[in-house]
């Protein structure tokens, strides 16, 4: 019986550990980036988005060149940019890209643009069509240098 015990309670932590997040500190991992990931590498966005939250502007080039399989996925990796920044407020953002190099942040502008069309971040059930310019107009304006 304690056999038995021990090797359910095993099972059930390692299953319980083993799963994926679909969410972090209020950040949801839209579906079709969600879906291609395997643990490891949901527990990487994870804690790339964690670090973000915290100001690390290092996990900024991180999350830009994050793998997202293509289409979709990239639109949702922008989708989490974009809930990072509401989150943690523009200007902060803002503040943290002024601390990287051009070439660190390449690509964060294409991102950021697709996640404000893409995401659904009035969780209304449908795309919000959202425009960079007028949504983060500062951060449009370091982006465009």
């Amino acid at each position: 019986m304690t056999r038995i015990l021990i090797i359910s309670t095993l099972l059930f932590t390692l299953t319980f550990h083993s799963c994926k997040e679909r969410e972090t500190n209020g950040i949801v991992i839209a579906e079709t980036l969600y879906v291609h990931q395997d643990y490891q590498t949901n527990k990487e966005l994870r804690n790339l988005i964690e670090e973000a939250l915290k100001h690390n502007e290092k996990a900024l080039p991180k999350l830009t060149n994050f793998p997202c399989g293509g289409g979709a996925g990239c639109y949702d990796l922008g989708f989490v940019l974009t809930q990072i920044i509401y989150q943690i407020g523009e200007n902060e953002f803002n503040q943290m890209v002024l601390r990287l190099d051009r070439n660190e942040i390449n690509g964060l502008r294409s991102l950021i643009r697709a996640g404000l069309e893409y995401g659904d971040h009035d969780n209304d059930g449908k795309m919000d069509d959202r425009r960079f310019e007028k949504v983060f107009p500062i951060l449009n304006e370091t982006l465009k240098k």
